[in-house]
Formats: structure tokens, C-alpha cells, sequence
């Protein structure tokens, strides 16, 4: 063996990972590595208009393929317009590696061309620091081939997450000798997940068989760890039932007739009346978060007074977090779930009918659809929100992967759209990022070559970075955005309305008071992608029929749907509305005073206040 470039080096470790991508912008630190691209016959690089276009596409593809993806940026403003799609996917636990350029090694300190330095010399990688697992500076190029295998294993286990490789431009056009690579032929690819200790799935078998109410409230962590057949076996040899969270969408399809539904704020009543009945919950993957528990408050979403709580996260931080414990757990779901099913066939091997619960489930279903199908079946234009969603339930394939935004096209969807296919329904959570369904779908069109990938996304969203159908058109990446478009961010208008009677800075409108937005179809067309914005309800259903058959020829779509703000139906609660509302119930935002010591829940709708 000889000696090679450190770009060269990296690229033939990026193929005999089988990384596919690498998604990036261009910068003068980073050309020794996309000289190195050039080359490969294997690993594509997806240039694109913005860094949060790149490191969000990335994300997109991470959550198809479950495996790191790779995102190559520059310095300075490239490592700040970066952070926004890597914080994201540190929010969501989805793996990746991003590497980035630098200044020169030998200029350190002397404030070199977009140097950060103000805290030290050539600090600008812990730009990232917050949002990353792990930030590396190579400044030893020998040291880079174990820092790669650290960098993949640490992404992709545990709770996944971003890290970052900071590369001082003259590392990629260093030699160094081959032979120092050896250790990455040897080194596995893959980390083993741990199982419950055996004792411990004991001990939560027999919690779940002996309760008078069990449920198993389920959330992105079940789909992280594609345990959503092992989840189903449990409950259904039970016959529990299960709630999930937003991320947890699509851990059971949302027509089986075990799932109750989400929880929290955009949850539902009849939800809740499980949640807060039940005397053990096992959560598997979430952290009882604020939107998914009604801001903690007693008796909206949980019981933590009368609810034992038993929680298994592959994330030993999560675990009692927002509620006490009585069997906390780390392992991975996938497993875990596995040994807790075997367990509880060795307690009750002939498992347990609850047909009620099954009756019950169905009714309260068809009751909640009944409850939105006037809307769905309105002929009004602008459209309402679920007439978009009527249409295009009609219109994709079961498994298409949907990826949405923030506002009614997340939290609506969420509530209002079944889901039947595990994986196929990617939000933005943690984060909640505006901008994130219109980039995240590129990523999961190249990890999903063969299947509809489409995003539904407001103005508002799809406004913050519309470049991204730039890269649709350079790439060739066939994938539909519907643009559900009300002029606003329209969430936020309808918090600000409620609450100061005012929309001000949340509609957008001309200097003399006129409603305004761009016609997103026309800015698409100059962009390259084909595109039509409807003008009536009836055209919408074709329009998408449209977008779908370019899409199975290999061509991008917009369609762009004028439509009324509606608010999502709020039967949980969140603290923000009693910031801004505040009732005899509530000081300085928290919860001072409800009825027989429990918060009750509002009906269907209405503001968050104690009946």
C-alpha cells in the first residue's frame, strides 16, 4: 500500500459503508472533497440552494433507511445555515454525519477568510455543538479513520442522532498512508441494541396481565426501532389498547381496532377517557412530552395520581423524566417488546378478549369522522382543510411516505388522517421547523426510489425555502408538494387571534391591507417543475391525479390548493393558551385550582377551562 489523498480515503470508506448520498453545498474549504465525488462511481453528492435544504433532505432520507446519512457543508454561514436541519433531526433521533470544512490548519487564530474566533481559534464547529452527540476537529489527518468508524457507530446508536466531522481544509489534500485505514475493513458497521434484562420483562409482564385497565401509550421511539408488529402482537394477545403520540403516527395502523388515538393537545376526548382511566401504562418510546400530555396537567391526558407508570426508551434520560416510574427500562423495543410478549404467554397463555374495547374503538371512530365529514365534503373555495386531505387519502397509494410541515398539514393530519402503513408518516416534532416536509421529501424519494413521496405543506412553510425544487429538478427527484395555502402562518393567526383579538404579523398582506401571497404554481413553473394551482375545489383531486402519473415518469409536481384557515379541534390542553388566557383556574400559567382535585377535560372544541 502506497499513500492516498485524505478526500480519496473518505470516499472509498463512504462506499464500502454503502452511503448512497451525500448531501451538500459548495464552499472553497470543502472542493478537495467534492473533487474526490467527482470520482466515485458509487456515492452520488445531491448539491443543493441552501444548507438547510441539504441537511433536511438528509434527514428525510435517514428516516426511510433507518442508517446515517451523510451532509457535507462549508464554514461559517455554511455551518449556520446547517444547524437548523441537523437540530431538527437531534430533536427526532434520526441519524447523521456531517462533515464540515474549515479553515486551514496552520492560519488558526489569525482570522482567516470567515474564521470564528471570538472564544478561541478556529471555534467555529461548536457552532453545532448543542445539537450534535459528538463534534470532532480532525487535526491530525492519521486519527481520521478511527474518528469515521466512532462518528457512524455513535449516529446510528443508542438514541440516533447528528455529529459532526469538522475538516480543516488542507486535511482532505493531505497524503497519508493507506495502511492507516486497515482498522476500518475490520471494524463492524453495526451495534447490537441491548434487551431487557429478563427479570425485568417479568415484572412488567405481570404488571400488564394483573391491571384492571392496561394501555400502552406508544411513540416515535416504536417506529425509530421498526418494533411496530411486536407492539401489535403484544396488544393484541391482550387485547389492549394503545394510544400514540404525534411521532408515533403509524405505529399501528390508525384503523386498528386497538388504537385509540393520539393524546394531548390535538388528542381526543375519547382518548383520554382511556389514558386517564388506566392504572398501567407502559410508554415505549416518548418522553410523555408537553403537546403530548396537555402541558402535565392532572387529569386532561394522564393521572399520574392514580397511574402506574412503566417506561422502556433506548434513551436512559428519558426515563421518569416527566412522570414517575415504577419500572424504568433501557432497551431496544424491538427486542424488548419480544421478551415482554414471551413473558406474558408463560403468565397467561391463553391471553385475554375485550370485545368492548373493540366495539367501543369503532364507534368512537366513526363518530369522530361523521363529526368531520360535513367539512370533507365541502364544495367551498378557498378549500377547507379537509376536503384537501379527503382527496388526497383518494388519491395516493397506501404506502406513499408523507412528509409534513408545521401548522394544520402536521397537527390536523395528524388527528384527522389515518395512517395504515407503519413508517410512511414523518413530522417534525421536537423542533417543529417550518420548512421541513418541502426539503425532508427529496431525502425520502432517494431512499424510497419506487414509492409516491409527497409533502403537505402550508405557504407559511413552503415559503421559507423554496430552492428545494431547484434540487428536485437538478437531481431528478420525483416527489409532490401540495401547498396548502391560507395566505398565513395560519396556527399562529388563529393563537393570536383567540387570545388579543389581532392577527397582526401572521397574515400575510400589501402595504394597503390587501391579502397577499405569491402564486406558488408560477413560482414553481420558473423553477423548472410542473405545477397547477387550482381555483376551485372540484379541480383538486385531478390536479393530484396529475402530479401522481408525473411522478411514476419521473418528474417533480406542485399543486397548490387555496384554503381557509380552520383551527384543529383542541380537546387537550396547553399551557400556552392559559399564558395568554388565563382562567380563575389557572396563575401565571400553571394550574392552581380544578374541581374534586382534577382538571377536566374540555368538550369537543372548546376552550381549555374545568366544566
Amino acid at each position: 500500500m502506497g499513500k492516498k489523498l485524505v478526500s480519496d480515503l473518505i470516499v472509498d470508506y463512504l462506499e464500502r459503508r454503502d452511503v448512497k448520498y451525500v448531501f451538500g453545498l459548495c464552499g472553497h474549504t470543502v472542493i478537495g472533497m467534492l473533487d474526490a465525488l467527482s470520482r466515485s462511481k458509487k456515492v452520488k453528492y445531491i448539491s443543493n440552494r441552501h444548507e438547510a435544504v441539504a441537511s433536511t433532505a438528509a434527514d428525510g432520507y435517514a428516516r426511510l433507511t433507518h442508517k446515517a446519512s451523510v451532509v457535507m457543508c462549508h464554514l461559517g454561514p455554511g455551518l449556520t445555515n446547517v444547524l437548523t436541519g441537523v437540530a431538527n433531526a437531534a430533536f427526532d433521533s434520526i441519524p447523521m454525519v456531517v462533515i464540515a470544512g474549515d479553515v486551514p490548519s496552520y492560519y488558526y487564530g489569525k482570522h482567516p477568510h470567515q474564521e470564528v474566533n471570538m472564544h478561541g481559534d478556529a471555534t467555529q464547529y461548536r457552532i453545532l455543538e448543542p445539537v450534535v452527540k459528538r463534534a470532532w476537529r480532525i487535526d491530525d489527518p492519521e486519527a481520521l479513520p478511527d474518528i469515521l468508524d466512532k462518528a457512524f457507530r455513535l449516529a446510528e446508536s443508542g438514541r440516533p442522532g447528528p455529529v459532526l466531522i469538522d475538516m480543516p481544509m488542507d486535511m482532505f489534500s493531505r497524503e497519508v498512508e493507506e495502511a492507516i485505514w486497515a482498522r476500518t475493513y475490520r471494524d463492524s458497521s453495526f451495534t447490537y441494541r441491548p434487551a431487557l434484562d429478563p427479570d425485568v420483562a417479568k415484572q412488567i409482564a405481570k404488571e400488564l396481565v394483573e391491571a384492571k385497565n392496561p394501555l400502552l401509550h406508544a411513540g416515535g421511539g416504536i417506529l425509530l426501532a421498526q418494533a411496530s408488529e411486536e407492539l401489535a402482537a403484544l396488544a393484541e394477545f391482550l387485547d389492549m389498547p394503545v394510544s400514540r403520540t404525534l411521532m408515533g403516527q403509524g405505529c399501528l395502523p390508525d384503523t386498528h381496532p386497538l388504537m385509540i388515538g393520539q393524546t394531548g393537545f390535538w388528542g381526543t376526548n375519547f382518548t383520554h377517557g382511556f389514558t386517564n382511566k388506566a392504572d398501567v401504562i407502559l410508554g415505549l418510546g416518548t418522553r410523555f412530552a408537553e403537546a403530548d400530555s396537555s402541558s402535565w396537567y392532572q387529569g386532561v391526558t394522564f393521572s399520574p395520581d392514580t397511574t402506574t407508570f412503566l417506561q422502556i426508551d433506548i434513551d436512559p434520560a428519558e426515563i421518569g423524566r416527566n412522570y414517575p416510574v415504577k419500572i424504568g427500562a433501557i432497551a431496544d423495543l424491538k427486542i424488548a417488546l419480544k421478551q415482554i410478549l414471551a413473558e406474558v404467554k408463560a403468565i397467561c397463555p391463553n391471553g385475554k378478549q375485550n370485545p368492548e374495547l373493540r366495539k367501543a374503538v369503532q364507534e368512537a371512530k366513526a363518530a369522530f369522522k361523521a363529526l368531520n365529514q360535513p367539512l370533507a365534503d365541502d364544495d367551498r373555495f378557498p378549500m377547507t382543510p379537509q376536503r384537501i386531505l379527503r382527496d388526497v387519502k383518494a388519491v395516493i397509494p397506501e404506502d406513499a411516505c408523507i412528509f409534513t410541515d408545521v401548522g394544520w398539514n402536521k397537527n390536523g393530519v395528524a388527528q384527522q388522517f389515518d395512517i395504515t402503513v407503519p413508517g410512511s408518516i414523518h413530522h417534525s416534532s421536537g423542533l417543529a421547523t417550518m420548512g421541513f416536509g418541502a426539503s425532508a421529501v427529496l431525502g425520502g424519494k432517494l431512499a424510497a426510489p419506487d414509492r409516491i413521496c409527497l409533502t403537505l405543506t402550508g405557504d407559511g412553510g413552503f415559503g421559507v425555502n423554496p430552492t428545494c425544487m431547484a434540487t428536485a429538478v437538478e437531481q431528478g427527484i420525483a416527489c409532490t408538494w401540495v401547498v396548502m395555502n391560507n395566505s398565513a402562518f395560519g396556527t399562529i393567526a388563529g393563537l393570536e387571534n383567540a387570545s388579543y383579538q389581532t392577527k397582526f404579523g401572521t397574515v400575510f398582506h400589501t402595504p394597503d391591507g390587501e391579502s397577499y401571497s405569491p402564486c406558488w404554481a408560477d413560482v414553481a413553473k420558473a423553477y423548472g417543475v410542473e405545477a397547477i394551482r387550482v381555483s376551485s375545489a372540484a379541480e383538486f383531486k385531478p390536479a393530484l391525479e396529475k402530479a401522481m402519473q408525473a411522478n411514476k415518469e419521473g418528474r417533480p409536481f406542485l399543486v397548490e390548493a387555496p384554503m381557509e384557515n380552520i383551527a384543529v379541534p383542541t380537546p387537550g390542553c396547553w399551557n400556552i393558551n392559559d399564558i395568554y388566557r388565563p382562567s380563575e383556574f389557572v396563575s401565571e400559567g400553571k394550574l392552581v385550582k380544578c374541581e374534586n382535585g382534577r382538571w377536566l377535560p374540555p368538550s369537543h372544541g372548546d376552550s381549555h377551562k374545568p366544566k
